[in-house]
């Protein structure tokens, strides 16, 4: 019998799923994964599961866990590979994966994730592009200082950080929006992980009824 359980939304869709699946994965912890169905906005179903009314939200021997980073930070007691060992290197993952857990909301409403569709240049405006620079400028400082070994964001090892920002690399490759050479590289390491595959896989099985024509008719 597994050790918890793991409340996801929809996953073409739920981006902030995506994150606290990763973290879970990543830390090895056996949860059995409960997939509801998002109605587009209030969804009673999520508010009867979650005591925040959202998702994801974890239950593990006796632990209560919701928000995205506070995952992060109990699976990380589990697992402490999901933050980097050296301590001014963790503290900037740390720091970024607060910055896209509070921000980037011009980016969140212009470009919905939408892991069965492709919207190339759809959504495309002067607040989604300066998020979308900023994202852009994270990357590149942050491999340019602790990346040096490997393709994702502190070297070899996908971590915390990297979850954080896998579905703002799913976004991106949705839309299709101008990056730089090294962001767009970024963007198919993460895509070619083998946890993120299987996200995509998952989506791609989930029924044909559970799909919101808001978010498959964009353009």
């Amino acid at each position: 019998m597994m050790a918890g359980k793991l409340y996801l939304g929809t996953r073409r869709y739920s981006s902030w799923s995506l994150r606290g699946w990763l973290m879970v994965r990543l830390a090895g912890i056996e949860a059995e994964e409960i997939v509801i169905p998002l109605a587009g906005g209030n969804t009673p179903a999520v508010k009867a599961a979650s005591p925040s009314g959202m998702v994801p939200y974890l239950e593990h021997e006796g632990a209560r866990v919701w928000e995205s980073l506070a995952i992060a930070e109990y699976c990380a007691e589990i697992n402490p590979a999901l933050w980097p060992g050296e301590r001014i290197a963790r503290a900037h993952a740390r720091a970024i994966a607060a910055e896209m857990h509070g921000g980037f909301r011009a980016l969140r409403l212009a470009m919905p994730m939408n892991l069965g569709r492709s919207y190339p240049g759809l959504g495309q405006n002067t607040e989604s592009l300066a998020d979308i620079a900023r994202v852009d400028a994270i990357w590149s400082q942050t491999r340019d200082a602790y990346g040096a070994s490997g393709p994702y964001l502190f070297g070899a090892a996908f971590n915390a950080a990297d979850a954080m920002f896998a579905p703002v690399v799913a976004r991106l490759l949705i839309y299709q929006p101008p990056l730089s050479a090294a962001a767009a590289a970024y963007c198919e390491a993460v895509r070619a992980h083998p946890l993120v595959a299987q996200w995509y896989d998952l989506a791609a099985r989930e029924p044909a009824a559970w799909r919101i024509e808001k978010f498959e008719n964009l353009a």
